[in-house]
């Protein structure tokens, strides 16, 4: 016995290689497939519109694949109302949730299509009200109460997937594999562009950066950039945060002198002199304030008024007391800065790039910078698909980057 299916999908599927992806995964499955309609658009701008009918061995394999083929964007051609069921307990989910993705997403609530709103990748779908008045969220786990209407399987559910159209889309330079053997020029004059194209049109933009930042000697750069208001909002961790303020107040990193690079006897424990000195100040905007610090990138976020959220890890020393040590409330607070970010820059930091990566939606251009490819790879593997991986010196990056955007 043999289960079918007819689905549908819309877009860009041709430039964007979706539709090719979308056979693959149907041979790659032992399933068989005959196009039943296919509508090329006439230029390269203009969408295009695919009906395929899907044949797999029982209904459990057809509902698999379907699964599969879910966040490529092909949705069964008949689908009905959008399935809930209430949370049994906070931070519970019901059996079957749907486990979102970072993709724009569409429910369909008595027969309305209505946007979910920032969409978030592994979250639940959950559903106030009903009617014209319905809306959905993506919900972190451990967020979602007890009774709220959460969505289970795929019904009622569409996603559209990352689309690269030729010639149209911001991401239309973002298309090959991660290289080192690269032109690093033109790819930050291209970072440039984009950045200022998002400036322009009111986007906000996200910095992420690791201790490297610091130790290569780039702090001054990232710090002229959010000088200049190029930066909008930093997430990072207390290592670069310490390290930003020792090359401010001792002119070391890890101990070692940024400017000559050397080693001074006994610097190793600088950096725990710099925390305890700010655990003194009692926070970062209070040295500021009392004219304690007076450089360094977090020096001017304070006088800027940029928000900048330090999550923290098992490895802190010290750590910062302007640093949140549970993990839940720092993944919160960064949530609560997403508003309006058009592009994020992930500066060498392996850890807050995945974890900043798992709260962007896809419509965010992220810039992930860092000398091991295995790091810029890292995105991609984890689900954000619209990253683009640049092998380089974070150093010379943001010195170039700063020279292209500032002069």
């Amino acid at each position: 016995m043999t289960a079918s299916e007819t689905v549908e999908v819309r877009g860009h599927i041709v430039d964007s290689l979706i539709l090719a992806k979308i056979l693959d995964l149907i041979v790659d499955a032992g399933a068989d497939y005959r196009m039943i309609d296919l509508d090329l658009g006439t230029s390269h701008v203009d969408p295009s519109t695919a009906r395929i009918s899907i044949t797999a061995a029982d209904a459990s394999d057809l509902a698999a694949l379907l699964a599969e083929l879910h966040p490529h964007g092909a949705h069964p051609v008949e689908t009905g109302d959008l399935v809930v069921k209430p949370a049994e307990a906070g931070g519970v989910l019901p059996d079957g949730f749907y486990a979102t993705t970072n993709l724009p997403t569409e429910v369909r609530v008595d027969g309305h299509w209505i946007e979910v709103d920032r969409p978030e990748m592994d979250c639940a779908l959950v559903v106030d009200d009903d009617g014209p008045a319905a809306r959905a969220r993506a919900v972190p786990m451990h967020r979602v109460a007890a009774g709220d209407q959460v969505a289970v399987g795929l019904a009622g559910i569409r996603v559209r997937p990352l689309e690269k159209p030729r010639g149209a889309s911001p991401f239309e330079f973002m298309t090959s594999e991660v290289s080192a053997e690269k032109p690093k020029a033109l790819l930050v004059a291209r970072v440039a562009e984009r950045l200022r194209a998002a400036k322009a049109g009111g986007g906000r933009l996200l910095a992420v950066p690791g201790p490297a930042v610091v130790h290569t000697g780039a702090g001054p750069h990232l710090a002229a950039l959010v000088r200049e208001g190029w930066v909008d909002v930093v997430f990072s961790g207390n290592g670069f945060a310490v390290h930003d303020i020792e090359s401010c107040l001792l002119g070391t990193s890890l101990g070692i002198s940024v400017g000559e690079g050397t080693a001074a006897e006994g610097s190793h424990a600088n950096h725990l002199r710099v925390i305890n000195q700010v655990r003194r100040w009692g926070s970062v905007r209070r040295g500021v304030e009392d004219g304690a610090l007076c450089g360094g990138v977090l020096y001017e976020c304070v006088r800027r008024g940029v928000p900048v959220v330090l999550g923290g890890s098992v490895r802190d020393d010290g750590p910062l007391p302007d640093v949140l040590t549970d993990v839940v409330a720092a993944q919160d607070a960064m949530r609560r800065h997403l508003d309006g970010v058009a592009v994020a820059l992930v500066l060498a930091s392996t850890l807050h790039a995945v974890a900043v990566g798992n709260l962007l939606p896809a419509s965010v251009e992220v810039y992930c910078v860092d000398i091991n490819q295995a790091v810029v790879t890292k995105l991609t593997d984890r689900g954000s698909q619209q990253a683009l991986g640049i092998v380089t010196d974070v150093g010379l990056f943001l010195s170039e980057l700063s020279r292209q955007l500032i002069g």
